[in-house]
């Protein structure tokens, strides 16, 4: 790994990521998968109606977007990224490795669930999270269009996911 300045996105980073970039490329991460399994209390949901957003879980392997960060940008940015992913310490920042989609191998920062915080959810069953994705609103709007808005940006990219398929056809269906 020679490169630094990267950024994983594994859910609405890869549509919003807010902050500026001089490259942006698909990446593959090894060590961790996307999974609704966070309880949102500010963001899509609040305490009271959490709603249900996305995390990297351990296990398995997870496609999404690396951002290169200009080495000037480099400290506002993880300064944003930190107050937008640790507003109630759920994440927990790491580095990981990733392979881009060219091959590039690099380190990236990553935002992975602490399993041992109260809002790690788990692995629900689709019944459930629809119920959260339903009820959630938040400081970012409603839950389902978190949701809607990252299976657009997955399709487009080329990444199946099969469950937010399932999720959203049942958002869909059950108005």
């Amino acid at each position: 790994m020679h490169e630094t300045n990267w950024v994983f996105g594994y859910g609405s980073l890869m549509w919003r990521p807010g902050f500026d970039y001089a490259e942006r490329v698909g990446a593959h991460l090894a060590g961790a998968h996307r999974r609704l399994c966070v309880y949102s209390h500010v963001h899509r949901g609040t305490p009271e109606k959490p709603g249900l957003v996305l995390g990297l879980d351990r296990g398995g392997a997870c496609h999404g977007v690396a951002f290169r960060v200009e080495p000037d940008a480099w400290d506002s940015t993880i300064a944003y990224l930190r107050a937008r992913e640790q507003v109630t310490m759920v994440y927990r920042e790491a580095i990981r490795p990733i392979r881009l989609a060219d091959g590039r191998r690099v380190a990236a920062v990553a935002y992975l669930v602490d399993r041992k915080h109260e809002q790690y959810a788990g692995k629900l069953p689709i019944g459930e999270q629809t119920v959260f994705v339903r009820q959630g609103v938040g400081q970012s709007g409603p839950n389902g269009e978190y949701v809607r808005n990252t299976l657009t940006h997955l399709d487009e990219l080329g990444i199946h996911d099969s469950m937010l398929h399932a999720l959203v056809a049942r958002l869909d269906t059950q108005a």
